[in-house]
């Protein structure tokens, strides 16, 4: 309230650029150089390098600008959540006519009460294994359907619907509608998601919507909303929509604020996208990579298959090339029998006549070989008879010899084969003489 110098007279009519500049003057006088303390919310940093953000506190909350100069200072990168000290210099812009604080320095002042609390529930989910990337699962390379869980005003649904549209026009997408922001943001994303598991194959037969039922099932789910303050995306941080997360039966991305944003959601979810476009794109293959791929493998297929007709054709001329007519099979086959009934009778004819020849060769020396073969048999006999006849006892008995033989028949050889006084008979060449034994001389 400015105090004039004469209270009844009429107000100072001010330009509205003058009055900015005037409480501007008047607060820099007052207040600054100005240190304050509070929680960092809606930050942001634009292409200049500039950086956009509010402090609050229980009791107000004031925006802040900082400038490209004192934001490359830093030691740390800021973040919704955090509680920082800064010093600066108060002001108005006067554009807007907006109360700010130009921050020149800002450090770290210890966590936020609402990221202490994001930090407390992450590290009890991250202990129960709510984080464990072993559960986690690879999203279907060609969903049958795509489902949807956010706002239906909000731009993130418009920004994930143009890109699916754009890059797969032809797969199915279900919205379920729910809050994203405020305290009934929890219950209704836990509700919805509910509704969308109900809608997968796992699920179709708790359904309970006819009208479903011939629709292809959700094979992924895109949990989306667009960017904001640490407040607005709490629900996002809420233990239940975090553990109806973890209960999805198939692959769920969170796609929740910009990049620089991470909620409890994201730790939880299959896949986290750095943006709701994003979470739309790693689902959404563009239809001409499939198109391409499909008419690859087509191409592909017809060369196969045009090769293995080829290769039939060719298998098969070569068999009609070894067939050949029947007619001309049979006429070979005869010429072949023919010459084989050639052969045979030439061979027949040729065995006859060396079997006459060998016949009168043999019947014309038959005669000298048989006298030959007399004579060789009766010199052979004679030389038997000369021989037999040499060994003719008679003959040493005609010479005067004779043969002693005892009473049993057995010759004698030896004077010590009798005694005196035995009986002997000996042969002699013309008769036998008994004799006895009278003496004996032994040599």
């Amino acid at each position: 309230m400015f105090e004039t110098e004469n209270p009844g007279a009429a107000p100072h009519i001010w330009q509205v650029g003058a009055l900015c500049r005037a409480v501007a003057d008047t607060l820099a006088a007052r207040f600054n150089p100005v240190g304050v303390r509070g929680e960092i919310t809606g930050f942001s940093r634009a292409a200049s390098g500039h950086c956009y953000f509010t402090l609050k506190d229980a009791g107000g909350q004031i925006r802040c600008a900082m400038f490209r100069r004192a934001a490359g200072a830093l030691n740390f990168a800021p973040r919704d959540g955090e509680l920082v000290e800064v010093s600066g210099r108060l002001g108005v812009y006067e554009a807007r006519g907006d109360l700010q604080l130009i921050v020149e320095d800002m450090r770290r002042a210890g966590q936020g009460a609402l990221f202490e609390e994001f930090l407390r529930l992450k590290a009890r989910l991250e202990a129960e294994g709510l984080f464990d990337a072993a559960r986690k699962r690879e999203l279907p390379l060609m969903p049958r359907a795509i489902g949807i869980v956010t706002s239906p005003g909000a731009a993130a649904l418009h920004d994930v619907v143009t890109a699916l549209r754009r890059r797969v026009p032809h797969i199915p997408v279900v919205l379920v509608p729910a809050l994203v922001q405020g305290v009934q943001a929890p219950p209704s994303l836990c509700e919805a998601l509910s509704k969308m598991y109900r809608l997968t194959e796992a699920g179709r037969g708790l359904a309970g919507n006819s009208a479903l039922e011939d629709a292809p099932p959700v094979d992924v789910i895109l949990l989306v909303r667009g960017g904001g303050s640490i407040e607005d995306l709490w629900a996002f941080n809420d233990e239940r929509v975090a553990r109806m997360v973890v209960q999805s039966p198939v692959p769920l991305i969170s796609g929740v604020g910009h990049e620089t944003d991470f909620t409890i959601a994201d730790f939880c979810a299959d896949l986290r996208a750095p943006t709701p476009t994003a979470a739309a794109e790693l689902v959404a293959q563009p239809r001409e990579v499939w198109l391409g791929a499909l008419d690859l493998l087509a191409r592909r297929l017809a060369d196969g298959v045009q090769r293995q007709i080829d290769n039939r054709l060719q298998r098969l001329d070569m068999a009609a090339q070894r067939l050949g007519r029947p007619s001309g099979l049979a006429a070979r086959q005869q010429l072949q029998l023919a010459r084989l009934a050639q052969r045979m009778r030439h061979g027949a004819l040729l065995k006859l006549q060396r079997l006459t020849h060998e016949g009168q060769r043999l019947e014309a020396s038959l005669p000298e070989k048989l006298s030959q073969s007399l004579a060789r048999r009766r010199e052979s006999l004679e030389r038997l008879s000369l021989r037999l006849e040499l060994l003719n006892p008679q003959l040493v008995l005609q010479r005067g010899y004779a043969v002693l033989t005892d009473a049993s028949g057995r010759a004698v050889t030896d004077p010590a084969q009798v005694r005196p006084g035995d009986a002997l008979l000996a042969t002699l060449a013309h008769g036998q003489v008994d004799v006895t034994v009278d003496q004996r001389r032994l040599l």
